[in-house]
C-alpha cells in the first residue's frame, strides 16, 4: 500500500445528537479507517444507554477504540486520553492513510489535536482539604470562592461539575495565580495531519433529534440503568446529563416526567455549549450530516494534497 509519509487524523465533531455515529461509520468504511471515540462518557462500560453507545451490530462493522474501555471506578481525564490516543495512533497509521476520531467532548478533542497545559503538581493535603469541604459544605461555597479567585474561568466552567471547580481552585491556591491565566492553549506539533470536519443542523431540527433520542433512551431502559448506578452517584463519571436528573427523581426531588424534561433541556443546553466552543476554531469545516458526498470529496482532495505536500 502506498501511504503518504504523513497520515491524517480525521476529526469528526459536532453537538450531541447531530448524527456523528452514522457518518463516522461511512467514512471509516470508505477510507479503510478504524474509529476512535472521543466521547468522555462512552468510555464507561456501565453507561451504555445514557451515553448513546452505538449498538453492537454497528460497533462490529468497524473496529472501535475507547468505547467501554474503562469502568466508572477509574479516573479518566483529557491528559490520560491524550496519552493513550497518541500511543495508539502509530499502530493504526502503520497501514492506514486515515484514522477517524469522532465525538463531541471539547477538551478531549483539544488534548489530542493541540496538547494540554503543563500545570503544577497538586499537594495531596490541599486536594484532600478541598474534597472534604465539598462533602461538608457542598458545592456552593466552592463556586463562590472560584468566582472570587478566578472570575474569568467561573464564567465558562460547568458549574455543576465539582471536579473542574476543585481542579481550578487547586491551581489557584498552589500557584497564587488564576487558573485561566495559566491555560495557554498550547499547540504541540503532531506527527500527523489533522482534518477537522464539523457537523451541524438547523437548531429546531437538532433539538427535535435530541428530544427524540431522550425518549428512545428511556424506552431502552435508561431509568433502570441509572437506578443500578445510583449507589455510585458521587463518582465523577456519573455527574452527567441523563443520570443527574434521574438521581434527583430517585431522591424524590422531582417526578419522572420532570426528570425526562430536564434531561432534554440540559442536553439541548449542552449542544449549545458545544457549538459555542467549536465555532471558535477556524480550522473546522462545517457540513450538514446529509452532505456525505461533499465530505467524502473534501477528504479525497485532502489526501491528494497531502501526497503533494509530502
Amino acid at each position: 500500500m502506498n501511504l503518504p509519509s504523513t497520515p491524517t487524523l480525521i476529526v469528526l465533531l459536532g453537538p450531541t445528537g447531530v448524527g456523528k455515529t452514522a457518518l463516522s461509520l461511512l467514512l471509516a468504511k470508505t477510507f479503510g479507517s478504524e474509529i476512535i471515540s472521543c466521547d468522555s462518557r462512552q468510555f464507561y462500560r456501565e453507561m451504555a444507554i445514557g451515553t448513546a453507545v452505538p449498538d453492537p451490530a454497528l460497533l462490529a462493522e468497524v473496529p472501535h477504540h475507547f468505547i467501554h474501555s474503562h469502568t466508572i471506578f477509574e479516573s479518566c481525564n483529557a491528559a490520560r486520553f491524550e496519552y493513550e490516543v497518541l500511543e495508539l495512533l502509530p499502530k493504526l497509521f502503520h497501514d492506514k492513510k486515515f484514522v477517524v476520531m469522532t465525538g463531541g467532548s471539547m477538551l478531549y478533542i483539544d488534548a489530542v489535536c493541540n496538547g494540554i497545559d503543563d500545570l503544577p503538581d497538586i499537594d495531596a493535603g490541599l486536594r484532600t482539604q478541598l474534597q472534604e469541604r465539598l462533602k461538608l459544605e457542598g458545592i456552593e461555597p466552592l463556586k463562590a470562592e472560584l468566582k472570587l479567585l478566578d472570575p474569568d474561568y467561573y464564567q465558562e466552567v460547568d458549574l455543576q461539575n465539582p471536579v473542574r471547580i476543585l481542579h481550578a481552585l487547586e491551581i489557584c491556591h498552589t500557584t497564587g495565580k488564576t487558573f485561566s491565566s495559566q491555560r495557554t492553549k498550547p499547540n504541540k506539533q503532531r506527527p500527523f495531519n489533522i482534518l477537522k470536519i464539523g457537523l451541524n443542523r438547523d437548531r429546531s431540527e437538532l433539538y427535535d433529534r435530541i428530544n427524540e433520542r431522550v425518549d428512545q433512551m428511556m424506552a431502552a431502559g435508561l431509568e433502570q440503568e441509572a437506578m443500578a448506578l445510583f449507589p455510585y452517584r458521587e463518582l465523577n463519571a456519573l455527574n452527567t446529563v441523563g443520570y443527574r436528573e434521574l438521581f434527583d427523581y430517585a431522591d424524590g426531588l422531582i417526578t419522572l416526567g420532570e426528570a425526562i424534561d430536564r434531561i432534554k433541556a440540559n442536553s439541548r443546553k449542552y449542544a449549545r455549549k458545544q457549538l459555542t466552543w467549536f465555532r471558535k476554531d477556524p480550522q473546522i469545516q462545517w457540513f450538514h450530516p446529509d452532505q456525505q458526498e461533499e465530505i467524502i470529496e473534501l477528504i479525497t482532495n485532502y489526501e491528494k494534497e497531502a501526497v503533494i505536500r509530502n
